[in-house]
């Protein structure tokens, strides 16, 4: 079996210093959308030449000047945060974060300037023009990022990757470089440990020769990047000659720990003794973090169930009305700590359904994995059933079971019983947390995930969750439901 490594796109549009661009065109909108909101606020609220008046020697000020200076420190706060620096920008959520950050950052520093100088600003241009701001940023820097993850994929706007290390290592870097392009890093080769040359086996990632020959492989392939993959043979002497010897400003170098699957926020670096060492704190299952979660579930769960329940309604009519048997579906599953549960859904399939799942697993149609049953055109499934499962709509009541505590709005997928009899051991930490109705698994793929995939994404959410990543899921879960693939 050959590794699913994704050698190095050709690019289709040349972008020279593609962090140098990139940033100079966030830089535009982001003084574009910081002058519209301030001076739109000014005008909406005070209009364009009011004046404002000062304790200090009755000096008067004019809104228009304000709304300069404000304009000015923001764009300084958003720079000086390095908002739109390349390593930051593309992926994650650290980019949101600091443009929020910034943003507040500025609104103290106004308001203690304000204080200060007994400058009496109404209180609208503050709180209208600042959350506003943010939200125009946010959503600025979000369409940029559909853009670039665009270009990603095409192969442009990435890093240029050499990789240096074990074939082993490099082969397993590759392959997760591959799964994400729009982090931005493309991978154009590699030097290893074997002096091989040609292509790596089971790849199409080719290898320039050995340590040696560093120097003219970044050369020949053009890399910006040395990623060092293990460190087994290079010495730090090695790894200290080989960052003396890429050229400041232009090339960089990256050094992958052996570490993978660990979320960003769990993850500190600290330098002792000019020694890199990085901190990996163990994910936590109890304590606040989990009454925040249970609070969210709960406030998410009744908003939701408010809001949809004419949906709810109609969809029981319709299925009552289409087939016959119950409105809904009650099946065993899985749950927190191995315990079990009677999870609700609507029917989507004919009554007794499951009494067929023996006949219909041995035919060539099951497309699921070695342990999830899934299949295309399941004979089993009602019209109405289809269009359901086509949106996971017959999904929707079980916000009663994150209502009742067996569920959590995002987490793991809850298994049945017989998948969970094939689990291997370390599968068994999906259970560390309340399964979810959704989660990674399905806003990455659902049914047309390999099980490898299915179990990987659902253990990085054990370990690494939070209600930021939790917010974030949901929203990739509202897309998701517009566009269904691998939904059936």
């Amino acid at each position: 079996m050959t590794a699913d490594v994704v050698g190095a796109p050709r690019v289709i549009d040349t972008t020279g210093d593609w962090s140098r661009t990139y940033s100079r065109r966030v830089l535009l909108t982001d003084l574009l959308a910081v002058i519209w909101v301030v001076f739109g606020v000014q005008i909406a609220w005070l209009g364009l030449q009011s004046n404002l008046a000062t304790n200090t020697a009755d000096l008067r000020l004019s809104y228009s000047a304000i709304s300069i200076v404000v304009i000015v420190v923001w764009m300084g706060a958003l720079a000086l945060y390095d908002t739109r620096d390349a390593r930051v920008i593309g992926v994650g959520s650290t980019e949101y974060r600091l443009v929020a950050d910034s943003s507040v950052r500025v609104f103290g520093l106004l308001a203690i300037a304000a204080f200060l100088l007994h400058v009496d600003l109404a209180r609208g241009y503050v709180l209208i023009a600042f959350p506003l701001g943010i939200l125009v940023l946010l959503l600025s820097r979000w369409m940029w990022r559909q853009w670039l993850v665009a270009q990603r994929q095409r192969g442009a706007y990435s890093a240029t990757v050499l990789l240096v290390g074990s074939p082993a290592s490099v082969l397993h870097i590759g392959r997760e470089l591959g799964r994400s392009p729009e982090a931005g890093y493309r991978v154009v080769g590699a030097v290893v440990s074997n002096n091989l040359h040609g292509l790596l086996p089971g790849s199409t990632i080719h290898s320039h020769g050995g340590f040696d020959d560093v120097g003219s492989a970044l050369r020949e392939t053009g890399a910006d990047t040395v990623v060092i993959t293990s460190s087994d043979d290079l010495p730090p002497e090695r790894v200290r000659q080989l960052s003396w010897s890429l050229e400041p400003g232009r090339q960089h170098l990256v050094v992958a720990p052996s570490l993978t699957d660990i979320g960003g926020p769990r993850i500190h670096t600290r330098p002792v003794q000019g020694l890199p060492l990085i901190h990996v704190e163990t994910p936590t299952y109890s304590g606040r973090k989990l009454y925040t979660k249970r609070a969210f579930d709960l406030v998410g769960a009744t908003l939701l169930v408010i809001v949809l329940s004419p949906l709810l309604l109609a969809l029981a009519l319709l299925v009552k009305a289409t087939s016959t048997g119950p409105v809904f579906f009650r099946q065993e599953r899985v749950g927190l700590n191995g315990s079990t549960f009677e999870m609700i859904k609507f029917r989507s399939m004919v009554v007794h359904a499951e009494d067929r799942l023996q006949e219909l697993s041995s035919l060539d149609r099951a497309v699921g994995n070695d342990v999830l049953f899934k299949m295309r055109n399941d004979p089993r499934v009602t019209r109405v059933g289809a269009f359901m499962r086509r949106y996971s709509l017959d999904e929707v009541p079980q916000l009663f079971n994150v209502l009742a505590g067996s569920m959590s709005l995002v987490g793991p997928r809850p298994p049945l019983s017989r998948e969970v009899a094939r689990y291997d051991t370390h599968v068994h930490r999906r259970f560390l947390v309340k399964p979810g109705m959704t989660g990674l698994w399905q806003v990455s793929g659902r049914s047309d995930l390999s099980w490898e995939d299915s179990v990987r994404l659902d253990l990085y959410y054990v370990e690494n969750w939070s209600i930021t990543g939790d917010l974030i899921i949901l929203w990739r879960t509202v897309r998701a439901v517009f566009r269904p693939e691998g939904a059936y």
